[in-house]
């Protein structure tokens, strides 16, 4: 037992703890504060708490627990919310009300219900972690229940079929290690795997600017930077609900609390695409506010994506919605100042780049231990002070992820959603993915989206052109190229989050709208040149087909393409006809 020497807001000084290592978690003062040791210097330890400290007194004990911060792993994790160490909130109010009391302990499962437990093995095989030894049914969703990855050995007993808490016994082995449907892992170390794979399977968002023009790789990273109201929390939402995952966790670290209450009250009434019913059944939310102890808003980064591993292991593709680490580099930021570390550029750690690095790294698509193939692909928000790229967090990122969607606040005042900027952002998994989207969207599908990009950039720059001297100045192919750029980005870019059919689009929809797109632009041209007009070009039937494709559903979408494909055979041309 050591005493408290020093106290400076969240982090705490302490002396005399003997036995203490390095990321442990400790028990602070008289209300036993949860807090986690950060380095050690002598026989001095610098502890970071997660809890508020007010009220704490130089001399108060503290107690090493002599392990680090773990989460317990298993059946009852779905369709539960938690603070940043994995407390489920609801415990926690039933316990203290609608504050949390300091030094509050509630289990993270629940340790009374009983699951439907099927194993897999027999007696006398011979597991090693990571293996499953069983399966449970959670919702629609089949949890399978594996050996801890630090665990081996000869099964010398295992319980039949039947109903079974968190703490019983379901298997032992020959070494006398006992089995449970949980385990618990420590957040910090990343679970283990046989091989990384590559990224060459998209994440499909159903986004069309993302699933098209800057896409994410199945175990990719992507950073989805923007000022306040560009859309970041509601892009992620909208990834969350039908984005290419079997298991989705959202981590809220450090968002305003009016903004969290949204994601709270939203998402329990989401009704999953997938299967029709709640989205929370395959949905874990991790919520840490921002005026939540800094501590513990660094804490859980590191909670969300041990969570996002844990179902990886189990052979799942999930997709893991950080928001933003902005407010985590804050965290990071404001402990290293109470420790009076060198700060570095912005006041931020030295170690930002690399605290990043290791978060990020975790993504991936992978072979497990049991070998099956699963995937983690991270989202991470970042929320610039005043929309500057350019500050620390946000070019620490960059450096890092796959993925750049930026966010741009001009778009959102006009009512662009979603408001990413096209010409900032940018994908780095478009060649890996090109021999995808031949095989299973078109033989063509990179040439045609090629055709796409540079019409929305001939449309930027013609912009620029109308800016200065207006329309009229310019010849009408030249308008047609502008007309074209503005119906791609409004009939295409633009996508509706409130309607039923546009706030998803699958690959083969995209594709067939991008084709009406040049389609229309080769007809148009064709017209141009036997002396049809501009006004001929923008009051055809044919161009409003156009606006509706993406309101269309995709089973109707086929056959409304086709009837498009034999009206631009003629279209543009009844004026020069007469």
């Amino acid at each position: 037992m050591g005493t408290i020497k020093k106290i400076a807001g969240p982090a705490v000084i302490a002396e005399n703890l003997q036995g203490a290592k390095m990321y442990d978690i400790v028990r602070v003062g008289n209300e036993k504060l949860v807090g986690e040791i950060i380095r050690l210097d002598g026989n001095t330890c610098f502890i970071q708490v997660y809890e508020d400290t007010n009220g704490l007194k130089v001399g108060e004990p503290v107690v090493t627990t002599g392990l680090p911060l773990a989460l317990e792993l298993g059946p009852g994790l779905l369709n539960g919310i938690f603070d940043g160490i994995l407390r489920p909130l609801d415990k926690i109010q039933a316990v203290s009300g609608i504050f949390i009391s300091r030094g509050i302990e509630v289990s993270s499962l629940d340790r009374t219900r009983k699951w439907d437990f099927t194993p897999l093995k027999k007696v006398g095989d011979e597991v090693k972690g990571g293996d499953i030894l069983g399966t449970v049914p959670e919702y629609s969703f089949t949890h399978k229940i594996l050996v801890p990855p630090d665990k081996a050995g000869r099964i010398k007993y295992i319980v039949e079929a039947g109903q079974y808490t968190i703490d019983d016994t379901i298997a032992e082995l020959e070494d006398g290690t006992k089995l449970r449907l949980a385990h618990f892992w420590p957040v910090r170390k990343p679970r283990p795997f046989t091989r990384k794979l590559d990224p060459n399977q998209p994440f499909l968002t159903g986004m069309r600017i993302l699933d098209v023009l800057f896409p994410l790789a199945a175990g990719g990273t992507a950073a989805i930077p923007g000022p306040f109201g560009s859309g970041k929390t509601v892009t992620q939402q909208s990834i969350a609900k039908y984005g290419d995952a079997n298991i989705v966790v959202y981590v809220g670290c450090g968002e305003r609390g009016n903004e969290m209450t949204d994601v709270l009250v939203e998402f329990p009434e989401l009704e999953d695409p997938q299967t029709g019913r709640p989205l929370m059944e395959r949905t874990i939310l991790v919520a840490n506010t921002s005026n939540m102890p800094v501590a513990a808003r660094e804490a859980s980064l590191y909670t969300g994506i041990t969570l996002a591993e844990y179902f990886r292991d189990q052979g799942y593709k999930v997709s893991l919605m950080a928001d933003s680490t902005s407010r985590w580099a804050e965290a990071l930021r404001e402990i290293a100042s109470r420790l009076e570390e060198m700060p570095a550029e912005e006041g931020y750690p030295p170690y930002l780049a690399s605290r990043l690095s290791s978060f990020y790294e975790r993504a991936g698509k992978v072979i497990t231990l049991a070998g099956e193939q699963g995937a983690v692909s991270v989202i991470g928000a970042v929320s610039p002070a005043g929309g500057d790229f350019s500050e620390p967090v946000t070019q620490s990122t960059l450096r890092i992820t796959g993925g750049f969607w930026a966010l741009d606040a001009q778009l959102a005042r006009a009512r662009h959603f979603p408001a990413i900027n096209w010409a900032r952002s940018y994908s780095l998994f478009l060649n890996i993915l090109e021999p995808w989207y031949r095989e299973n969207v078109a033989p063509d599908y990179p040439e045609v989206r090629t055709q796409i990009i540079t019409l929305l950039q001939r449309e930027a720059e013609l912009q620029q052109v109308v800016q200065l001297v207006g329309p009229d100045a310019l010849q009408d192919a030249e308008r047609l190229a502008l007309e074209i750029g503005r119906i791609a980005r409004e009939d295409f870019l633009q996508q509706n989050g409130f309607d039923p059919v546009d706030a998803s689009c699958s690959m083969a929809k995209a594709y067939g709208i991008m084709q009406m797109i040049l389609a229309a632009y080769k007809q148009g041209e064709l017209a141009l040149a036997k002396g049809a007009t501009i006004a001929d070009f923008l009051n055809d039937p044919v161009i409003e087909k156009i606006g509706r494709a993406r309101y269309v559903p995709e089973e109707e979408f086929p056959a409304y393409k086709a009837e498009f494909d034999q009206m631009i055979k003629t279209a543009f041309l009844g004026a020069v006809k007469a």
